[in-house]
């Protein structure tokens, strides 16, 4: 149809014709590939082969909530199991800013550049109210990202314990099948997150700033007890004599604590990650860590309090998770809810009232 505004009597107006019946989507939109469905044979001869994509399908089912996806999921960890434990696992952590991410592109260079093969775990924090999370990890790790002997595999903590749980060690396990003989765990640096790392790795490693006017305030009991070295960062330029000034407070703090189980004493040794001064100095620190403990057998007692731990975790969760989605309590739980919240009943009273009702569902 003709537009009147391009009659004669309209000078210097001019519509031109559209285009009828335009496409919906972009015609030059390719169409999405679908991913090709591996049987559990597959995913663990991949894995056992090395394979990085295959091994990055694996850990995506391990961290997928479906139900069909654990199954699968489970079944690959079994069977990978007996290729696993070859490691030397260590945590990483440290409050935001300490560059964390920074040093553990610097680690693991200097460690691949001793023919190791390096996995490194990145618990990315999820926001509170959206869920969502930036995984930017892998971008301040500029040399890692590129190095064919690392796996880098950024996170979203969701929530779970401050970013670490069961799925994380299920992933070393994975990891260490595929042929990585040095896992890196990296948490969030806040929250519980410290004692999840801490029940799945081999060395825990704290990082710490000087020159920010909080040192002693960084000196955290409880995370400084669970320490099996401690390196302050940007040990660099005017900052140099500020790093050696907090190295000593951290070391006088160390010997106010009760010696540790293992019987190794923490060493506090400074480094700039951004420079890369200082990194042998941490790996022969750690080297030397490991040596003491499997010698003196505190290494095998630890890894088999750590399989009980986390038996006892796995649990817990499935219990969790069995009375959440029992089909009476997500029928009574809002009425309960509402009591509670009314005030007409109190908490406890309501949390046996649940239990009850949970127990005897199961006899049904």
């Amino acid at each position: 149809m003709e537009h009147p505004e391009n009659d004669a009597r309209y000078k210097g107006l001019k519509v031109n014709k559209g285009i009828e019946n335009a496409p919906s989507l972009n015609p030059y939109l390719k169409k999405k590939v679908k991913r090709k469905e591996y049987t559990v044979a597959e995913y663990v001869d991949g894995i056992l082969n090395g394979n990085i994509t295959i091994l990055s399908q694996a850990v995506t089912l391990v961290e997928s909530s479906k139900h069909e996806h654990q199954r699968v999921a489970q079944q690959i960890i079994e069977k990978c199991l007996p290729h696993s434990g070859n490691s030397v696992r260590i945590g990483i952590t440290g409050v935001p800013g300490s560059g964390k991410s920074t040093s553990i592109d610097a680690f693991g260079m200097h460690i691949i550049g001793q023919g190791h093969k390096l996995a490194v775990l990145a618990i990315d924090p999820s926001s509170e109210r959206s869920k969502g999370s930036i995984l930017g990890d892998k971008t301040r790790m500029e040399e890692l990202s590129r190095a064919k002997e690392a796996f880098i595999r950024p996170s979203p903590s969701a929530g779970s314990l401050g970013g670490v749980a069961r799925k994380t060690r299920e992933t070393i396990i994975l990891c260490e099948a595929a042929g990585f003989d040095t896992v890196f765990v990296e948490t969030v640096g806040v929250g519980q997150s410290e004692t999840a790392v801490h029940s799945m790795v081999d060395f825990f490693l704290l990082i710490q700033l000087a020159g920010t006017g909080d040192e002693l305030q960084g000196i955290k009991r409880g995370i400084m007890e669970m320490a099996d070295g401690i390196v302050i960062n940007k040990a660099d330029g005017d900052n140099i004599e500020k790093a050696k000034l907090a190295q000593s407070q951290f070391r006088n703090a160390l010997h106010l604590f009760p010696a540790t189980d293992s019987g190794w004493i923490p060493q506090v040794l400074t480094y700039s990650g951004y420079y890369k001064l200082g990194i042998k100095e941490i790996w022969d620190m750690v080297d030397e860590y490991m040596a003491f403990v499997k010698k003196n057998g505190y290494f095998d007692y630890r890894r088999n309090e750590q399989a009980k731990y986390w038996m006892y975790e796995s649990i817990n969760e499935a219990l969790k998770e069995s009375f959440y989605l029992n089909p009476e309590i997500e029928k009574q739980l809002p009425s309960v809810e509402r009591q509670v919240l009314g005030s007409e009943i109190s908490s406890f009273v309501a949390a046996k009232k649940m239990m009850d009702l949970y127990l005897e569902s199961l006899k049904r």
